[in-house]
């Protein structure tokens, strides 16, 4: 039997390494849908407003997701920012703290306090370095203000279609100024970026989202609950995704970015926001995007094994991140057993969230 043919799939908990679980209201919300969606371990974004750029800060929101949700692992992080030295890196590492985002400034939510450039933060790279912590990056670069003359062609205008090639460079210097700190290359969208995780060495690694295995240009730029940061690229990037999960052997694993933004914010305001909420329904958006890939050829449906899943939803983010799941937990995904619902809404709270796919059908999950 292939893997288009099954029906049900046993497997152990999920592992996502990429989460927004925000704050407030948008918290009691989403913080709940990581079970609801095969999930009990996570890797937490630091950009809140104001952003997690001490331990005490990482410690406290911690224990507010805990509150909201028990039964989830939460693995923190601190937002790269001038707060952040050697001293705190130290600090963290004490208290069990897993590593630092950094966001180059302005571009994705909540960016605003971060990076323009690496070199300041090369003593805090250095002390991650050696007491092996992970350096999470945002791959992007700052688009080009809109009324700035390009003087030749060498100096190409940054656009969001070409943020994150045009950041690989900075990737690699990173890697090869600090080859034994472990650097994740979040959410690769491109071709280029799985091309650049590959020439590196074994401490590095790439996340790949639900969504960005289906999305093309076509589909954000006619509907905004499609659009996110770094935006998806072109047919032949999403495929080239696609391959890479069930080929990598471990250097790709889930990392959904699942981004939720109050349905307002998505449509109805003068700018879009930049995030795809898909947190309860991210293990079927995954099957059913594989699924695709078979039907178009663009992967070998013999190549989908147990292992290959097994290892993209969990094992190989667990094994970077050297975490293991203590419980030892399981679930079923049945096809075709969830309806997707058309707003995400919760009593007592003011905010809803309207999620990728909205209205169609897709894998269940149920605990074992």
């Amino acid at each position: 039997m292939g893997f288009t043919d099954l029906t049900e799939i046993d497997l152990p908990a999920a592992f996502d390494a990429h989460v927004h679980l925000r704050d407030g209201e948008m918290s009691h919300l989403v913080t709940p849908t990581i079970r609801q969606g095969g999930v009990n371990q996570v890797y937490v974004m630091p950009n809140l407003v104001p952003p997690v750029t001490s331990v005490k800060a990482a410690l406290e929101y911690r224990n507010r997701l805990r509150a909201i949700e028990p039964n989830v692992d939460y693995l923190m992080s601190l937002y790269l920012h001038e707060d952040i030295t050697p001293e705190v890196i130290r600090e963290a590492k004490k208290v069990g703290i897993t590593g630092v985002k950094s966001y180059p400034a302005g571009v994705t939510t909540n960016s605003s306090s971060g990076v323009l450039s690496y070199e300041p933060f090369y003593p805090v790279f250095a002390e991650m370095e050696k007491q092996n912590m992970i350096l999470n990056l945002h791959g992007e670069v700052p688009s080009t203000p809109a009324n700035k003359h390009i003087s030749s062609t060498k100096d190409a205008a940054i656009t969001i279609l070409n943020a994150e090639s045009a950041f690989l460079p900075t990737f690699k210097s990173l890697h090869a100024k600090f080859p034994n700190l472990r650097i994740i290359l979040e959410h690769c969208s491109t071709a280029a970026a799985l091309d650049a995780v590959h020439s590196c060495g074994p401490s590095v690694s790439g996340t790949i989202t639900a969504h960005h295995l289906s999305l093309i240009i076509d589909d954000w730029a006619g509907d905004p609950f499609c659009f996110c940061k770094p935006v998806a690229k072109t047919p032949e990037d999403r495929d080239a995704l696609l391959k890479a999960v069930v080929s990598s052997k471990g250097r790709f694993f889930l990392g959904t970015d699942s981004a939720p933004h109050p349905s307002t914010k998505k449509r109805g305001e003068d700018k879009v926001a930049a995030g795809v909420f898909t947190q309860p329904y991210a293990l079927g958006y995954v099957l059913d995007a594989l699924e695709n890939g078979v039907k178009r050829g663009v992967v070998k449906e013999e190549d989908i094994t147990q292992e290959v899943l097994e290892g993209f939803f969990s094992a190989y983010g667990r094994k970077f991140y050297q975490v293991k799941d203590e419980k030892n937990e399981r679930i079923v995904l049945k096809k075709g057993g969830e309806k997707i619902v058309d707003v995400l809404k919760k009593d007592g709270v003011s905010v809803e969230v309207v999620p990728f796919r909205k209205g169609e059908q897709t894998w269940s999950s149920e605990w074992k």
